[in-house]
């Protein structure tokens, strides 16, 4: 029995274990196993690299050493299919990577980058304009009231080239109250809709005269219970012959302040109270001014011309007109262009020529 193949392997294992036994280290691991792990174990430190060749020999899988840290996932994996998303590239997609010359509205703008926006607008304006005025030639309050009722649906200019006959035959409101609505209709007609006007600025001038001494009133409250006479009517005399601040909300004023997405309103009295808190009040007489100026000689209704205007950086609307340097600038209007502006009586500092009285060539 002694001879027996069972025996024959027990004393090979015995033998095997023997040898196994003499080299085994002081903590319980074998010498050997020490030395191969010393040599592909990873620098202290550092993660195990799946692309270092001491990883693994050649055509073995890939299998990570007890209590390592796994580098990379087994290529049968589902997700290793799936390549990570690189942190750069997804910071690539973000709106503000985007390129030069596309939308601006990628990302919504925020009440206070409008604010800031605005503002900036209006610093910018002020260089650009820096002789801005009222349009409308006058001499005092009434004369500014006048003007300002028969500027409705008509240019300034028209209405400057018509009150100078106008004023010499009516210079009080006591003169206009007593006249004769047929005379003050053909002195107005070129103003457009005289009938309705003459009876505006006829009505005003009694109201002066029977409630007011004849003399204007400094008030938002007493302009606008007079005959014709608006919000916009009242900030323009208010702004402009005493002092006090005012927006006046027009055609360009409001054209403008969408296109720069100041307000998404078309009513004048949301839109005037939606800028003034943008502004300060003590900018609001003078920006009014900027808007308009703007609007008639660069930003126009139907062709603004985009390519020659100073502000495109900061509107949200550039690319609505004309954008070609040398096609906008022959859009441009009043000094702008080189032509007459809208003013016989322009103040001292404006750059532009005065314009030509009534029937006089420009």
């Amino acid at each position: 029995m002694s001879n027996s193949p069972v025996r024959a392997q027990a004393k090979g294992a015995g033998r095997v274990s023997a040898e196994s036994n003499s080299a085994v280290g002081e903590h319980g691991a074998s010498k050997r196993a020490k030395a191969a792990n010393r040599k592909s174990a990873p620098e202290p430190g550092r993660v195990a690299d799946s692309r270092s060749p001491r990883t693994a020999e050649p055509g073995t899988p890939r299998t990570a050493e007890p209590g390592t840290r796994r580098a990379s996932k087994p290529a049968a994996s589902p997700r290793a299919s799936k390549p990570a998303a690189s942190p750069r590239a997804s910071k690539s997609e973000s709106p503000r990577a985007a390129e030069p010359g596309t939308s601006r509205a990628a990302k919504p703008e925020s009440r206070l980058a409008m604010v800031r926006r605005a503002r900036r607008i209006n610093r910018e304006l002020a260089e650009v304009y820096p002789y801005a005025h009222p349009e409308l030639d006058f001499r005092n309050p009434f004369e500014l009231l006048v003007a300002t009722v028969l500027s409705a649906q008509t240019t300034d200019l028209r209405v400057n080239q018509t009150t100078p006959a106008l004023f010499a035959k009516y210079p009080t409101p006591e003169d206009l109250a007593a006249a004769v609505p047929e005379e003050v209709e053909e002195l107005i007609r070129p103003t457009g809709f005289f009938r309705a006007k003459t009876k505006s600025i006829m009505g005003l001038s009694a109201a002066l005269r029977d409630d007011f001494g004849g003399e204007v009133p400094g008030r938002l409250e007493d302009l606008v219970k007079l005959p014709g006479v608006g919000r916009k009517t009242a900030f323009v005399v208010l702004g402009n012959a005493f002092g006090v601040p005012g927006i006046t909300v027009d055609t360009h004023f409001m054209r403008l302040a969408r296109r720069w997405r100041w307000t998404e309103s078309d009513d004048p009295v949301k839109i005037e109270a939606e800028v003034a808190t943008i502004f300060p009040k003590s900018e609001w007489t003078m920006l009014s001014h900027r808007v308009i100026f703007h609007g008639r000689r660069i930003c126009h209704a139907r062709k603004p011309a985009c390519g020659a205007c100073p502000i495109t950086h900061l509107c949200p609307s550039y690319g609505e007109g004309e954008t070609d340097p040398e096609k906008a600038a022959k859009l441009l209007k009043y000094e702008k262009g080189g032509f007459p502006g809208q003013r016989l009586n322009p103040p001292p500092d404006y750059p532009g020529r005065p314009a030509p009285p009534l029937g006089a060539s420009g």
